[in-house]
Formats: C-alpha cells, structure tokens, sequence
C-alpha cells in the first residue's frame, strides 16, 4: 500500500479475531474527499450493509470540510463502496454465517483515489480480549527484561 492513511480502527483488532481482508473503493462527494486529505474521519462504529445488490459502509463520520459554506455533506451518510458484483457476492457469503461481520479496517488514498480496507471479522467473548491483553503484557515483560541484559 502506497498511499496516505487517513483513518484506522484500531478497536477493530481489540474487539474482533479477523479472518480476512479486501480493498474497496468508496463513492464520495467532493467535500467529503477534501475532508479525508484534512484527516477528518472516524471509523469507530462502522460496518458494511448489503442491500440491493450493493455494499455501503454505514457509520463512518467524515467530518464536514473547514471551507464548505452552507451546502456541504452529511457527516454520518450511508456511501456505496465499489467492488464488483462477485466480490459483492462473495462478501454477502462471507457475512451471511452466524458471528460474521464486516468492518472497516483503514481509510486510504491510493494515488488519487480514496480507498478503504476491510476486514471479515468474528466478535471476540470477554476471556479471549483478556488473554490478549495478558499475552501482550507478557510479551512486553519478556522484551523489557531481555533489552536489560544485553549480550
């Protein structure tokens, strides 16, 4: 990936185990696009929705443009992502099993077009974030101890 990222979720890899990726392009409006060059995002609370044979991502807030006057764009609008009709398809598979969801996972520009990644993702249960924070922490402790020791 060569671009500038605009936005991460990074509860996304806390709440979620996920399985898969795919990049997608996103349908916007002008100021909706001088807005991401701003750094205006958040992807907190967002998902894709499949309806009517197309895929839209549903809860990213794209904060309004600093010089728009009073026509701009609604923050919190649903946008149709690009992808063909088979990765449409293979997505609404992929979603259709029980637990499965797809997030977003990064907001991009690639060269002049804004991109977003997405991940096909499984809720994690309470004991599984737990244990990830606890092995992260080990693994902080092991690090820490063998920097202090150096050969």
């Amino acid at each position: 990936m060569d671009g500038s990222i605009v936005a991460k979720n990074r509860k996304a890899f806390h709440d979620f185990h996920i399985l898969d990726t795919i990049e997608a392009g996103i349908e916007l409006k002008g100021s909706e696009v001088k807005s991401l060059r701003e750094g205006r995002a958040n992807l907190r609370d967002a998902y894709v929705d499949i309806r009517g044979g197309n895929a839209y991502l549903v809860g990213v807030h794209i904060s309004p443009y600093s010089h728009t006057g009073f026509v701009g764009h609604e923050p919190t609008r649903d946008r149709r992502l690009l992808l063909h009709k088979r990765e449409i398809l293979k997505l609404r598979q992929l979603i259709a099993e029980k637990g499965v969801t797809a997030i977003p996972l990064k907001l991009y520009f690639r060269g002049s077009w804004a991109k977003v990644e997405l991940g096909i993702a499984k809720g994690k249960k309470t004991y599984d974030k737990k244990a990830a924070l606890k092995a992260r922490d080990i693994k902080r402790e092991t690090d820490r101890e063998m920097n202090r020791y150096p050969k």
